[in-house]
């Protein structure tokens, strides 16, 4: 297969050794290819930009995996609305009709659950600009390839930690961490599993649907993570008290509809990944 990753950061880097590792062509768009390794063909592309470079007739998979310059809507219309037109627009351009595309959405698109359980049958009403914008991108990949013979899949991922991902250790390290003095679930996924995911579900024999949530099996209360990474550590348990607002909602998330694809997570939960990211394992892609 000829892999094309359009957007090739950390996460798409490590996806793409990954397909490579499995004997595939890759090729990985991004503003800064020379950062890629050998594994990957990287190719000068500003996604936000129209007149992407020439797609490979070959592609059989699309992943689309991108990322906002800044915390605004701006960018994150710029990143994620426009980028994924412009890919589309090169693909259509050029004639290429690859069997997949992938989109690496997020569960933003949940918004707040009040600490509920949502999964892919759960209505997306996003509570802010970045789940709003990514709920639109997806809806119009959807559209775009609606009965035509290419498969549209969004995989919105939880939070991603792991290798240079260490906001919640850092905290608890510089005495900045604060327990919610109510129950708040999170939902993560290291880094290496999101890889892995993405992977899986544009190989896999079967066709993928259209939707996934891609977290680990533990949508575990914030103070519980804390507590344990202090443990973890050797410091003391972070204090009680008005910790803001939730970030990314109070919801717990299903991974069940992956599960049954017969994925498997290497960080089932977040006590063996952070385990990992405290022991040094692995490396963060530039």
């Amino acid at each position: 297969m000829t892999i094309l990753l359009a957007g090739c950061g950390d996460l798409g880097t490590e996806a793409g050794l990954r397909f490579h590792a499995l004997g595939h062509r890759v090729v990985g768009w991004r503003r800064s290819p020379a950062k890629l390794p050998s594994a990957i063909e990287g190719v000068a592309a500003d996604l936000s930009a129209p007149g992407l470079p020439p797609v490979p007739a070959d592609t059989t998979a699309v992943v689309i995996a991108v990322a906002a310059d800044s915390p605004s809507e701006e960018a994150y219309r710029a990143s994620y609305v426009d980028g994924p037109i412009n890919v589309l627009d090169a693909l259509e351009r050029d004639g290429v009709q690859p069997g997949r595309v992938l989109f690496v959405s997020s569960t933003a698109v949940y918004g707040d659950a009040a600490g509920g359980w949502v999964d892919e049958g759960t209505p997306a009403v996003p509570g802010g600009f970045s789940g709003r914008v990514l709920l639109e991108a997806e809806e119009l990949i959807q559209a775009r390839f609606r009965g035509t013979a290419t498969t549209a899949t969004s995989l919105r991922l939880g939070g991603i930690y792991g290798p240079g991902r260490t906001r919640l250790i850092d905290q608890v390290r510089n005495g900045s961490a604060v327990i919610p003095e109510d129950v708040r679930y999170t939902n993560r996924i290291h880094r290496d599993d999101a890889a892995a995911a993405i992977v899986h579900l544009a190989t896999m024999a079967p066709r993928p649907d259209a939707t996934y949530v891609g977290v680990d099996n533990d949508p575990a209360d914030l103070g519980t993570v804390l507590r344990f990474l202090a443990t973890e550590i050797g410091l003391a348990e972070p204090p009680a008290g008005d910790a803001g607002p939730a970030r990314g909602g109070n919801k717990r998330c299903g991974n069940g509809l992956l599960l049954s694809t017969g994925f498997a997570f290497t960080y089932p939960t977040f006590r063996e990944g952070y385990r990992a990211v405290l022991a040094g394992t692995g490396v963060r892609h530039p």
